[in-house]
Parts: C-alpha cells; sequence; structure tokens
C-alpha cells in the first residue's frame, strides 16, 4: 500500500468525530486559531505507526517532509504546529471524552467481527521491567 492509502484506513477505522468546539480556543493567546486540527490528530496517530519517538521529531518530519505533510492531512498553504500546540491539542483531548468513545466503538467493532471473543477485554498497562535474557535455570 502506498503511505496515503495505509494512513486513511487506518485513520477511518478509527473514525475520531470531532466537533470544532472540543478544540476550538476561547482566548487569542496560546496557539494560532488557524491550525488545522484534524490533520494533527492524524499526524499524531501516524507518528506512532512510522515509529517517531517525540512530538519534536515529528515536527522536524512534518517540516521537512512535503509528502509526509501531505500524507498527514495538512495542506501546503497550512502552518506546521509547534510541539506547545501538539501538548495543548492532547490535553483538550485527554479533557473531552472523544477518545474513551473511540476506543468504545473500536471494542465493539473488534467483538462483532471476531477479533475478541469473550464478552470481558481487559488492558493491562503495568509497567514493568524488561530483561535481555532470561534468567538461568537451575
Amino acid at each position: 500500500m502506498q503511505p496515503t492509502q495505509k494512513y486513511n484506513e487506518i485513520i477511518s477505522a478509527i473514525n475520531i468525530d470531532l466537533t470544532y468546539a472540543e478544540v476550538s480556543k476561547e482566548t487569542k493567546v496560546g496557539a494560532p486559531t488557524e491550525l488545522n486540527y484534524p490533520a494533527m490528530i492524524i499526524s499524531f496517530f501516524i507518528r506512532y505507526v512510522k515509529r517517531i519517538p517525540t512530538i519534536k521529531d515529528l515536527v522536524k518530519r512534518l517540516n521537512e517532509d512535503i509528502t509526509f505533510k501531505l500524507n498527514c492531512g495538512f495542506r501546503v498553504s497550512d502552518i506546521i504546529p509547534s510541539e506547545s500546540s501538539y501538548s495543548r491539542l492532547v490535553t483538550q483531548l485527554s479533557v473531552s471524552n472523544v477518545l474513551d468513545e473511540v476506543k468504545e466503538k473500536l471494542i465493539l467493532q473488534a467483538i462483532q467481527e471476531g477479533f475478541i471473543i469473550d464478552d470481558t477485554a481487559a488492558i493491562d498497562a503495568t509497567h514493568f521491567e524488561a530483561r535481555d535474557q532470561a534468567p538461568t535455570k537451575k
């Protein structure tokens, strides 16, 4: 698949229904009001797919690679958001319940399609220390 097709498939599966009120600004202080918020969200997800480690690296890649910028949904005339703009967006998304709704929809869709066959799904995010090698057996 071409990157554009792959990104479209990923985003269509996520299907975030954002209203402008959830990410709009109430004051003139902070991030510019003319940011392309849907493209920011797409690029944020694609960051994980492309294994881009930090937001700083994502912003750098968006500034340097016009094809990547267009594949993420930005227009040529759009300004690239700063790291702080991404940080504000993540804060606004975490305060709203949009991501929880998307997670519920994805889980229900996975159950309907047979990827999850039990009526109970558990997600464990416990931190554990990784080991380079298995311990020696006695």
